[in-house]
């Protein structure tokens, strides 16, 4: 009998246990899982295993996927530039420097293509210092936060075209919006709502029942609240349960926005991915996509200091809609987090982890994940 094995449950639950205690979530879900193993979601706190919740940036693997698979049917070609789809973000203009001034700048040399988006290089995204674009992207509100967007996709999409880029495409790195500015292009691509298209090519293959961009006013009881910590360290709560945003009816097209899921579904996209690609013996995802899609796809010079938080690099990359540990004990890791307090992670081996709670990131729940892991 490998004990190894039924002592695994057992820690992860105290580990759950001892943060429920210290107020880090007042509920949280983790499941695990192997190839062709058991998975098995342990719960602790208020927080149902059916809960239907935030994912938010643990959408972008989802996106990355649906995209990949129009790539290996033919419809997209991955340095296919997307003004053909977006011609709205033709003849794009590129500061001169990250921080000039938004009249200060120069043709792009090249156009966006679908592998700048999938790799945050597409000269859009969040700036980490002051400058005159961060103001701009403030004031036309494409400002990426932890609150939900306040623009539907095509108004969105034309204030996010109305601004120069950062950076030429493929020379740097910045987060987020490169995955809006997907969802939008996978919409165009499929000829309607980008939900419909991902229930058709994911959700249903996949049996994910539950995930979307809002949740139906029947399930409405299933969508827990949101917190935050205060300065204090106390749980304030920023959303109230079964109320608010993701609330069905949808407030506008949501094809830029991010999804909701369970722990159910989203396990099932996870070992999707940690099988290699395939569900029910059938291939969702092609080997060689998703050997890419686990591999550091950006540029070394693109690798700025500026570009995310302070030592995102170190031993890390980033490969299409995830990152990836380059070095130390675990590298071949990849996955990503949500803002929310969500992470996914898959292991060489196929193992994966599934951890949700419906916390903004900070340290406490960062400190969860690193005790999880």
């Amino acid at each position: 009998m490998d004990t190894r094995a039924e002592d695994a449950p057992r820690a992860l639950r105290a580990v759950m246990d001892d943060h429920i205690a210290r107020g880090t979530a007042p509920g949280i879900s983790v499941t695990t899982g192997t190839p062709g193993g058991d998975i098995e979601t342990i719960t602790a706190g208020d927080l149902a295993a059916d809960a239907i919740v935030r994912i938010q940036s643990m959408t972008k693997p989802v996106t990355a996927v649906a995209a990949l698979r129009m790539v290996q049917d033919g419809r997209l070609g991955l340095d296919d530039p997307i003004e053909a789809w977006l011609p709205e973000l033709a003849d794009r203009r590129v500061l001169r420097t990250p921080t000039s001034s938004l009249d200060d700048t120069e043709p792009a040399e090249r156009p966006i293509t679908l592998r700048h988006l999938l790799t945050n290089t597409s000269g859009y995204g969040m700036m980490t210092a002051p400058c005159p674009l961060q103001d701009a992207m403030i004031a036309n509100r494409t400002q990426a936060g932890q609150e939900p967007v306040e623009l539907g996709a095509q108004e969105w999409l034309e204030a996010v075209a109305s601004l120069p880029l950062a950076f030429p495409p493929g020379t740097g790195w910045r987060y987020h919006h490169s995955f809006g500015l997907l969802g939008i292009l996978l919409s165009r691509v499929a000829g309607g709502p980008l939900e419909g298209h991902l229930r058709e090519s994911l959700f249903e293959p996949l049996g994910m029942a539950d995930t979307g961009f809002v949740v139906p006013q029947e399930d409405a009881h299933r969508l827990p609240a949101a917190h935050r910590h205060d300065r204090d360290g106390a749980l304030v709560q920023s959303e109230p349960a079964g109320a608010g945003f993701y609330v069905a009816p949808a407030a506008f097209d949501l094809s830029h926005a991010e999804l909701v899921s369970t722990a159910a579904d989203y396990s099932a996209f996870a070992h999707m991915l940690a099988d290699g690609g395939r569900h029910g013996g059938r291939t969702i995802l092609d080997p060689g996509l998703l050997s890419q899609l686990r591999t550091d796809q950006v540029p070394d010079a693109a690798k700025a200091a500026d570009s995310f938080f302070p030592g995102f690099w170190d031993g890390t990359g980033w490969g299409w809609g995830v990152s990836v540990l380059t070095s130390g004990p675990h590298a071949g890791r990849y996955g990503w987090s949500g803002g929310l307090g969500t992470d996914m992670y898959i292991d060489p081996d196929g193992s994966f982890l599934v951890i949700l709670t419906q916390v903004e990131m900070g340290p406490e729940v960062m400190g969860l994940f690193a005790d999880l892991q």
